[in-house]
């Protein structure tokens, strides 16, 4: 495996053949009832999510480190830009920030990106937090030691002022998953959702 994280995340990207994505399921679950505004999708992979909040009339930042991947998103009311998240993030407020499967092999200080995020919402805004809580059959990374964090432990990680952003959602649900050649498996999901008060 490559020590390069745009090399890595480039090939992984370039591997996989332009697709019509769908978006995950903890963000349909999560936004389907939210008023469109501005979003910002950290960490856009192939693009799933950028385009179904643009198709129910959000204005999407997506940002990877891939440029792979940003290259591929394109679309009405979608802005794709290339960022590496350890030394650089998206300007703009933001009513919703989204965060899905941000975890990497590489070193990454995510409660500072994370964190950052929480800072870029308006007032009433929401960052959501999906991450592994499982590993999946067709995961790069197949550890039988890592430790997924809790949501309760990102959230106290992110230490974010408790008079300021509230915890609306911290959960570990379980949901059928589909890999890329087909196959499917039972995983979990670690569910973080913080709003800025208004």
């Amino acid at each position: 495996m490559t020590t390069d994280a745009t090399l890595f995340w480039d090939e992984v990207h370039a591997a996989r053949p332009p697709a019509d994505p769908k978006p995950n399921a903890r963000l349909v679950e999560t936004v389907s009832g939210l008023p469109p505004g501005d979003a910002l999708d950290l960490g856009c992979g192939n693009g799933g999510d950028a385009r179904w909040l643009a198709g129910r009339g959000w204005t999407v930042t997506a940002t990877d480190i891939s440029a792979v991947a940003v290259n591929r998103l394109s679309g009405p009311r979608i802005t794709a830009v290339r960022h590496d998240l350890r030394v650089s993030f998206p300007a703009g407020e933001f009513d919703l920030v989204t965060a899905h499967y941000l975890q990497t092999p590489f070193e990454l200080d995510r409660s500072a990106v994370l964190r950052t995020a929480a800072h870029a919402l308006r007032p009433g805004g929401r960052l959501l937090v999906v991450d592994h809580g499982s590993i999946a059959p067709w995961s790069w990374n197949q550890d039988p030691d890592a430790h997924f964090p809790s949501p309760a432990e990102i959230a106290e990680d992110l230490a974010l002022d408790p008079a300021r952003w509230a915890v609306e959602r911290a959960d570990s649900p379980t949901r059928l998953a589909t890999g890329p050649n087909g196959q499917t498996a039972e995983v979990v999901d670690h569910v973080l959702l913080i709003r800025l008060n208004p």
